[in-house]
């Protein structure tokens, strides 16, 4: 059984970690790989080849930088689909969803070609008599990033691209549970010709993570996972000085209005709920019915959801896969099991679902509540699994009122024919992005994506000019000439 190695000064070395997991195909249990959690100094070697690497490669002019992005652009369209059957391998999603996760990683790596633009500054002549002011961009230095399990090949493309691209080198950590597509990412850009040290892959868990939001050489971190890992690495990274992006959980709430398009805003709403068996940050999670809506939305609802196929992410035929883990499905059940006892209504139960030859599987099958409150943990709390919450709101006011109520702030969304209530809804609910009769509302790689409240802690959002600002420092040059 193979044992993953860490990328560093570029050459593939084995971890001075001695603790192995297992990484495992979800769906069947194969043993696909064993990866070492790496220590400290792994961290700090990694970090010392990024920063070596430095000087000289921020000296490169940024077309040239470009260069290697456009070669690496082509390099993964070419392996898209090798890329996506790994992920699918180690995260459990179909085919279809890992095809579109490496798609939008790669959109970040092709908008990211754009660099000698995206880093031009400002220049105003005779700002004081005989004074010129001009802005410029210029890198930091070593940056690193925290990826999670969810979007092996997109999450961390969300990063790298930029930060290389405007001058940075940069560390990358990503998931343990889910390393294989980042392996072979990182082989295929150790074709393109990158200098050693630009990038860097450390495998690994708790220290890891630690030892980079400690590190006095790494300038920034971003972040992706929970809210409350999030928290303590905004926390570090601000004890030490670092820019941090880190990006945390979210609790989506779906207003679904009366005067709806009723049929395709269900039918989008459970794709947007049961989508990579709803773990990710933009999954559906509350369903708002408002008004007389209610009982329509609800049993359209349900009749949509038993059409979905549970089965093995490979198979053309499903269009649901298993979580990533069996820890994780023993957390997902002990959320509806907690619904349970909290008094809301299980209108379809996904808690025995099988698959036919597929015994080892983490299965949990569509899962749908009723009669659920704002004060129940299935109300507040991010399940993270196939599982929908159905609260209801006698108008937009009331369906408002509950959004905001929540500590989260990642996503929300109404479906409506109303211009005003689409209006309305965009400009008073509290989230960091908003979909009119759009269930996961993705903003394309050019766009800032991230959240509000507590699903946001940082400088800035993740990728389009958000990205670029994150790397970068603004130098003002005030200059005159006698």
């Amino acid at each position: 059984m193979r044992v993953l190695e860490n990328f560093i000064n570029g050459a593939w070395v084995a971890s001075a970690g001695t603790t192995l997991l297992d990484v495992k195909n979800p769906a069947t249990g194969e043993l696909l790989a064993k990866v070492p959690l790496s220590t400290s100094a792994d961290v700090d070697a990694a970090v010392q080849a990024a920063k070596a690497a430095f000087p000289a490669w921020r000296a490169v002019p940024p077309v040239q930088r470009a260069r290697y992005l456009f070669k690496l652009k082509n390099l993964f369209d070419q392996h898209r689909e090798e890329i996506a059957n790994i992920c699918t391998s180690e995260h459990g999603k179909t085919f279809s969803e890992s095809f579109n996760d490496f798609g939008r990683g790669i959109e970040n790596v092709e908008h990211a070609c754009g660099i000698p633009a995206l880093l031009m500054g400002d220049h105003l002549e005779n700002v004081a008599t005989g004074i010129d002011t001009k802005v410029l961009r210029q890198p930091l230095g070593v940056f690193a990033a925290i990826t999670p399990f969810n979007f092996p090949p997109m999450v961390p493309l969300w990063f790298l691209p930029y930060a290389i691209a405007a001058g940075n080198t940069f560390v990358l950590k990503p998931s343990e549970q889910v390393p294989l597509s980042q392996k072979r990412i990182f082989e295929l850009i150790g074709q393109v010709g990158l200098p050693n040290g630009v990038v860097n892959l450390v495998n690994g868990g708790r220290e890891v993570v630690e030892a980079i939001c400690e590190h006095p050489d790494v300038k920034g971190v971003s972040f992706v996972g929970s809210s409350n890992v999030a928290k303590i690495v905004y926390r570090k990274c601000g004890e030490t000085g670092k820019r941090v992006q880190a990006l945390g959980g979210a609790k989506n709430f779906i207003v679904i209005m009366p005067d709806a398009d009723m049929e395709r805003a269900v039918q989008n709403a459970v794709e947007s709920c049961y989508g990579c068996a709803g773990q990710r940050c933009l999954a559906g999670s509350v369903i708002v019915p408002v008004g007389d809506a209610y009982e329509r939305v609800r049993d359209l609802f349900v009749e949509y959801t038993k059409k979905i196929v549970l089965g093995d992410g490979k198979n053309p035929g499903t269009t649901l896969g298993p979580v990533v883990s069996r820890a994780h499905k023993d957390k997902v059940l002990s959320y509806i099991e907690k619904g349970l006892q909290e008094g809301a209504k299980l209108v379809l139960d996904g808690r025995n679902a099988t698959v036919d030859g597929l015994p080892d599987g983490n299965w949990i099958g569509p899962t749908i509540f009723e009669g659920v409150r704002p004060d129940m943990v299935i109300g507040r709390e991010e399940i993270f699994g196939p599982v929908a919450c159905f609260m209801r709101a006698k108008d937009l006011d009331e369906a408002i009122r509950l959004a905001n109520a929540s500590e989260y702030g990642n996503a929300s969304s109404i479906y409506t024919t109303n211009g005003k209530a689409a209006r309305e809804f965009g400009a008073r609910v509290e989230a960091g992005m908003v979909g009119v009769n759009i269930g996961v509302a993705a903003p394309m790689a050019f766009f800032p994506f991230g959240g509000q409240k507590a699903s946001l802690y940082g400088d800035t959002k993740a990728h389009g000019a958000a990205g670029v600002d994150f790397y970068t420092e603004r130098k003002i040059v005030i200059e005159r000439w006698f």
